[in-house]
C-alpha cells in the first residue's frame, strides 16, 4: 500500500526536490544528463526517492542540503564524482553498508516479484545508494536506518513502496499493472516473432 506524504511531509519534500534539483542544473559533466534534460521527471523519481521516509529523516536531510548550499557544496556533483570514481569516499559512515544491504535485499524482492518491470540490475542499484549515502550527514543516516530497520521489522520493502508511489503519481497503476502490462506486451511481440 503507497505511502501518502502528510501535509508536513510533503513541504520537506517538496523544498528537499527543489534544492536538489537546483543542484543537479549545476551539475558540469561532459554533457548534458538526461536528468538535465527532464526535470518533471527528475522531481518525480526524487519525490519517489522520499516518500517513504519519516519527518525527522527528511528534516535531517533538508539540513543537510541547506548545510551543503552554505558551504558551497553540491551534493549532487559528488554524488555522481563518486559513482564515476573520481573522486574518494565522502563519508566512511559504518551505517552505510547495513543500509544498502536491507535496501538491496527489497530490491531483490522486487526483481523476484516483477521481473518484467525490474531488470535484475542490483549491482548498480546498490552502488548508486551507497554513493548517494555517502552525501548525507551521520545524524541523517542514523535516522535512515531508524527507518530502515524499523521497515524491515513491520514487514515492509520501501523500495517497492517507492516504486508504488511512483506509479501511482504516473498513472494511478500499481507494480502488479505495469508488470501485467509488460507480461501482455511480451505476449505480443513474441506472438509476432512467430
Amino acid at each position: 500500500m503507497p505511502v501518502t506524504p502528510a501535509p508536513e511531509r510533503e513541504t520537506l519534500i517538496e523544498e528537499i526536490v527543489d534544492r536538489e534539483w537546483d543542484m543537479m542544473k549545476a551539475v558540469v559533466s561532459d554533457g548534458r544528463s538526461l536528468c538535465q534534460e527532464r526535470p518533471g521527471t527528475f522531481r518525480a523519481m526524487r519525490g519517489m526517492s522520499h516518500s517513504v521516509l519519516s519527518r525527522d529523516t527528511l528534516a535531517s536531510y533538508l539540513g543537510d542540503l541547506r548545510n551543503a548550499f552554505a558551504k558551497g557544496r553540491n551534493l549532487v556533483t559528488e554524488k555522481y564524482a563518486r559513482m564515476e570514481g573520481k573522486i574518494l569516499p565522502v563519508s566512511q559512515c559504518p551505517l552505510i553498508p547495513r543500509i544498502v544491504a536491507i535496501e538491496l535485499e527489497w530490491m531483490r524482492q522486487l526483481c523476484e516479484l516483477f521481473p518484467l518491470t525490474f531488470q535484475p540490475s542490483t549491482a548498480s542499484f546498490a552502488r548508486y545508494e551507497a554513493c548517494e549515502l555517502e552525501t548525507y550527514s551521520d545524524a541523517t543516516l542514523t535516522l535512515l536506518y531508524r527507518d530502515a530497520l524499523g521497515a524491515r521489522e513491520a514487514g515492509r520493502n520501501l523500495v517497492r513502496e517507492r516504486y508504488e508511489n511512483l506509479f501511482q503519481t504516473l498513472g494511478q497503476w500499481t507494480l502488479a499493472e505495469v508488470e501485467a502490462k509488460g507480461r501482455e506486451k511480451a505476449a505480443l511481440q513474441a506472438g509476432g516473432d512467430s
